[in-house]
C-alpha cells in the first residue's frame, strides 16, 4: 500500500511523497526529462508559436488554459495546455454533464460543444498538450507516467486508483498509445498500474517512441 493511500485511509491531511523504488532509475529519468524537454521546447518552438497565434485569433480568451492537477503524492500544480475551449467552458460544464460518455469520475463527450474549431484540431493531434513540456522541465511532470487527474476526480478514487499518484505524472503513458478515450476508466487504471509495476528507462523510451504514431493516428483523441 502506498503512503498516499495510507494517509487517505487514516485521515491524514498532508499528501505524503513516495520514495523512489530505484534511485538510479529515478535519477536517470529526471536527467532525461530535463534534457529532452529542453530540446523539444527549442525544436517545437515554431509549432508552439503557431499554435499560440491560432488560439489567440480563433476565440476571445487566454492562449493557455491552466488547471489544478494532482501530481506525485497528491500534490497539486498548475497543469498547462493550449486553450481548446471557449473561455466560459467551465461554467458550461454543468449544463452538459448529463451527456457524459465516460465511466468513472471522468467527463468526456465526442462532440463537446465547448471546443473551438482550432481547439478540435489541436486535440486531434495532441498539439494542445505541448505546453506541458514546461511542466516537465520544472519537475512537476515527467515525459512518461500516468496522466495527472483533477482534484475532484481524485476525491472519487478508490484505493486501487489512488496508486496512480505514487509516481510522477507524465505527458504520455500506456493508455495514451493504446486508444486514449476509447478505453474505459478501469482500463486506464489497469494500464497505469501495469506501468508502475513495469516502469524502467527502456520502457519509457518505448512509450515515447510510440507516442508520435498514436498522436498522428488520433484514435480516441477528443
Amino acid at each position: 500500500m502506498s503512503a498516499w493511500v495510507e494517509a487517505r485511509r487514516t485521515g491524514g491531511e498532508e499528501p505524503l511523497l513516495v520514495e523512489p523504488r530505484r534511485v538510479a532509475y529515478a535519477t536517470a529519468k529526471r536527467i532525461f526529462d530535463i534534457v529532452a524537454s529542453s530540446v523539444l521546447i527549442a525544436l517545437f518552438s515554431p509549432i508552439l508559436v503557431a499554435c499560440a497565434i491560432a488560439v489567440k485569433l480563433s476565440s476571445p480568451g487566454p492562449v493557455l488554459y491552466v488547471s489544478r492537477r494532482c501530481g506525485l503524492g497528491g500534490r497539486t500544480f498548475g497543469f498547462m495546455k493550449f486553450r481548446s475551449m471557449r473561455q466560459d467552458a467551465d461554467r458550461e460544464l454543468q449544463r452538459i454533464k448529463e451527456r457524459n460518455e465516460k465511466d468513472g469520475p471522468i467527463f468526456k463527450i465526442r462532440e463537446d460543444p465547448r471546443i473551438t474549431p482550432v481547439g478540435r484540431f489541436l486535440r486531434r493531434y495532441s498539439l494542445d498538450e505541448l505546453p506541458q513540456l514546461v511542466n516537465v522541465l520544472v519537475g512537476q511532470m515527467s515525459l512518461v507516467g500516468p496522466r495527472p487527474p483533477l482534484p475532484n476526480e481524485v476525491e472519487q478514487y478508490d484505493e486501487r486508483a489512488l496508486e496512480r499518484l505514487s509516481v510522477c505524472p507524465g505527458m504520455t503513458c500506456y493508455w495514451q498509445i493504446m486508444g486514449r478515450c476509447e478505453l474505459s476508466f478501469e482500463e486506464w487504471i489497469d494500464l497505469d498500474l501495469r506501468y508502475i509495476a513495469e516502469m524502467s528507462f527502456w520502457l519509457d523510451l518505448k512509450i515515447l517512441a510510440l507516442t508520435p504514431v498514436a498522436a498522428i493516428r488520433g484514435v480516441g483523441a477528443y
